[in-house]
């Protein structure tokens, strides 16, 4: 039998086992070589090899120890990775949730409205300056916070391009938060359209007819005029609507008499529209609309206030505006009959009026009083599926300088405006619910140089 030795389990591969195996032994031989003999206590190669086996038995099972501690610490920081993974799931699933349910929320809570009109018009009298205009796209958005409390916001655009050198507009035509109580009363604040007439607060080319808006309620009565300020209204048990309210006023300071913008609209060349409108002097309105009669509306307001507002060393400053108006409307058996009237006065007008004269060269003086009234005629003539066909009739007069106080004769624009008188027939044909086509024919009795025909298309929704 060969003898065996230790070097028997030295690996001859070359590997770190190997390596370490041999570095062991040759530390051995050289202690054993200079170590002093020990004939009781010495320690053979087979007993060093024994004990190196025993280490290397140990250091492999801490090893191992080791390998399957970081086995289980690789284990536990995967399970944890995936339960952060799925709480983050989890919190995007909620997010989303929350998300989903807010947009749910205001979709089912906000309404998107809109209405627009296109007109083309050609002057009989001058064909050459016949032309299309974009008259105006209105976006409107109402919120509902919750059954009493609603948000109401519109925005126009005017003339299709909005510039600094472009006759368009852009503006703001309502904006106020309205709060339903539980007797019926509606309480609003912000800017709103003042409750005169037909259409200052229904307005929409479907709620008219002809391509365009009639001149007692462009020309007397602004539309869309509205003002800053606090409302209250309600409906009693008899059909009888009611409105009040404080508001802001006209500025009779922004009068400009070198400009004819006053002579075709005396109250368009002085309102404040929400645009750091002067305040100074408030205002106040009611209004009052009886529909007790399928089909009947009867109504009429009056709006009242200073229009100075104590500014310093102006001649206006004791003026006051007032308008009122009347109107009525039956609509029975396909006929849809309406007439309104509308009178205006502007007090304290003679020193300020003195002062334009004598300042400026043919000078648009500010009225004392002005007024409008028409009558018209619609008749559902045909209908088939969603079409119907409305011929209608109007008749206008109205006077927007129809008097300057007691201004002394011979005054500089102060000579009384005859009344024009405008005739206006044409068709409407609805589409649907929300679009309309028009076409008209306006004769001016005074001013023959504005007879012209127009054609139009307007939509709302």
């Amino acid at each position: 039998m060969a003898m065996e030795t230790p070097f028997r389990h030295v690996a001859d591969d070359g590997s770190a086992y190997g390596k370490v195996r041999i570095g062991s032994i040759f530390f051995a031989l050289c202690f054993a070589t200079i170590a002093p003999p020990a004939s009781s206590q010495s320690i053979t190669l087979e007993e060093l090899a024994r004990k190196l086996d025993a280490v290397e038995k140990k250091n492999a099972d801490l090893q191992a120890k080791i390998l399957k501690l970081e086995s289980a610490q690789n284990a536990q920081a995967a399970q944890v990775q995936q339960q952060v993974q799925a709480v983050e799931r989890a919190q995007q699933t909620a997010i989303d949730a929350s998300s989903a349910s807010a947009a749910a929320g205001l979709a089912a809570n906000t309404r998107i409205s809109s209405y627009g009109e296109i007109g083309y018009t050609r002057p009989t009298k001058a064909p050459q300056n016949a032309q299309v205009d974009v008259g105006r796209a209105v976006i409107g958005i109402t919120h509902r916070f919750d059954e009493s409390t609603r948000m109401v916001a519109e925005f126009e655009y005017e003339h299709a391009v909005t510039s600094a050198s472009d006759r368009g507009e852009a503006e703001v035509e309502q904006l106020y938060v309205e709060r339903e109580f539980k007797n019926g009363l509606r309480a609003k604040a912000g800017l709103y359209l003042m409750p005169v007439g037909f259409l200052n607060q229904t307005h929409e080319p479907t709620a008219y007819h002809g391509v365009f808006r009639n001149f007692v309620e462009t020309a007397i009565i602004p539309t869309t005029w509205r003002e800053a300020g606090f409302g209250l209204s309600g409906t009693t048990e008899g059909a009888l609507s009611w409105d009040v309210g404080l508001t802001t006023g006209f500025n009779l300071t922004k009068w400009d008499p070198a400009s004819t913008e006053g002579r075709d609209g005396p109250l368009r060349a002085t309102h404040g529209e929400g645009q750091f409108a002067a305040a100074r002097d408030l205002s106040v309105y009611g209004a009052l609309n009886w529909r007790g009669i399928p089909g009947l509306h009867l109504g009429g307001s009056v709006f009242t206030g200073k229009v100075g507002h104590k500014t310093t060393d102006f001649l206006g400053n004791s003026s006051r505006l007032t308008l009122v108006d009347l109107h009525a409307r039956y609509q029975f058996n396909g006929w849809d009959l309406s007439a309104l009237y509308s009178r205006a006065a502007i007090s304290n007008t003679e020193d300020l009026n003195t002062n334009f004269a004598a300042a400026t060269p043919n000078p648009t003086l500010v009225p004392s009083r002005f007024y409008g009234g028409f009558v018209q005629a619609a008749y559902k003539l045909w209908q088939a599926e969603d079409y119907s066909l409305y011929p209608f009739a109007r008749y206008e007069r109205f006077n927007t300088a129809a008097g300057f106080g007691s201004l002394p004769a011979g005054t500089a624009g102060a000579e009384v405006r005859p009344d024009e008188r405008v005739w206006t027939a044409g068709v409407s044909l609805r589409v649907g619910k929300g679009v309309v086509l028009k076409a008209d024919y306006q004769k001016f009795q005074t001013d023959v140089s504005r007879d012209r025909f127009n054609i139009g298309m307007g939509y709302s929704f």
